[in-house]
């Protein structure tokens, strides 16, 4: 079996207003993604998602449709889908970085081998591992008082028991905020804060510090990229555990962040790590140094999400169990683009057990939504 052609459908979907996304990046209102449809010799199609964001990966539905039309799809015409080293290898060879836009065709492809063996993909990996529903974390916005105020209850009653708190704006803003968060949900249920690397070094322990008092679990990547020895420090100097995120996209960045011993917790998800593979090798490494991995999310659409869920349900060193991760992309968004949307009920998503990613997209609804760069 052999891919013969990768065709990409870019399109815009809103994000529901009561879900619209702040954090020391800005705003996200309108998703403007890629799918990816790798066809085959065979018959067997696979579907992927290049879940762009400029701001946060430096990608952009223009450029992931450059790289993928006129870099990546000539690279890989011809490769056994199966092959995942030389796929990747083409495509490394072909362009440096460009995560996401390598992941849509990476995801793809152990979509195309899921269903050629008739499996779902965690089985393809070392699945299951624990259990097809995954309980996850829900990600709040850096939202105004009041929004908090009216937001947090909800969750509550939908049964989340973990609520991110995004930060890394105002000191003052961000501890009010959590110490609203605190004051609602009660002593029980855990919060988790993520700076999105808005802080520096002093102003992330100072945070850290006036936070105490609410107990926050755990403190997502709190300083800027490549700066493994401030992300370092910052550990060194809180009492709760860090996570890094946004510093490792990549296998280099990780061992950098691991040899500098900075973080307790690596976030890894195929958009951000270039597909399924690289996260599956980043988990190990990680696993050696002692490490725990959890899942991130970009506010991913079905078939991205799915892919998330056979690496968090195929994966040993996926601790969402201690460390809940973010899954929950397709609920954020006002339509859907799959036949069978996941199905999400408050924090639970269950992962697919049909073969491949056990998504079907559907094409129709893909043209309501497509866009025209």
């Amino acid at each position: 079996m052999h891919i013969t052609a990768v065709k990409t459908y870019p399109v815009q979907i809103p994000l529901k207003p009561i879900r619209r996304m702040i954090s020391s990046l800005g705003q996200h209102v309108v998703s403007t993604y890629v799918l990816v449809r790798v066809e085959t010799d065979a018959g067997i199609d696979g579907v992927g998602e290049a879940t762009v964001m400029p701001r946060w990966s430096g990608e952009t539905v223009w450029s992931a449709l450059a790289a993928i039309d006129n870099l990546f799809a000539p690279a890989v015409e011809g490769v056994d889908p199966s092959d995942l080293q030389e796929l990747n290898a083409r495509m490394d060879a072909a362009a440096q970085d460009n995560w996401f836009a390598k992941a849509a065709i990476e995801m793809a492809c152990w979509d195309i081998q899921g269903k050629a063996a008739g499996k779902p993909v965690y089985d393809l990996l070392d699945g299951p591992v624990r259990d097809r529903k995954i309980k996850c974390r829900f990600s709040m916005g850096a939202y105004p008082p009041e929004r908090v105020r009216n937001t947090v209850p909800d969750l509550i009653e939908r049964g989340f028991s973990t609520i991110k708190v995004k930060v890394g704006t105002d000191i003052a803003a961000d501890v009010e905020r959590v110490r609203i968060v605190r004051e609602i949900i009660g002593p029980d249920r855990e919060i988790v804060i993520d700076a999105n690397c808005g802080y520096n070094v002093r102003s992330a322990i100072e945070a850290a510090g006036r936070m105490e008092l609410y107990r926050v679990s755990l403190f997502e990547q709190p300083t800027p990229r490549h700066d493994y020895e401030g992300l370092a420090e910052v550990r060194k100097n809180v009492s709760m555990p860090v996570m890094a995120d946004d510093i490792v996209f990549d296998v280099g960045q990780a061992v950098e962040c691991l040899r500098h011993e900075a973080c307790d917790v690596i976030s890894i998800y195929p958009g951000k790590c270039a597909g399924i593979a690289h996260c599956r090798e980043i988990s190990r490494l990680a696993e050696e140094y002692g490490v725990a991995c959890s899942i991130g999310s970009n506010l991913e659409l079905d078939p991205a999400s799915a892919a998330m869920c056979h690496l968090v349900v195929g994966t040993r060193n996926m601790q969402v169990e201690t460390y809940p991760g973010d899954i929950l992309g397709p609920d954020y968004h006002e339509t859907s683009i799959a036949s069978e949307p996941l199905k999400i009920e408050g924090p639970v998503i269950e992962t697919p057990d049909r073969p491949g990613l056990g998504i079907d997209v559907d094409w129709t609804a893909v043209e309501k939504v497509r866009f025209t760069p």
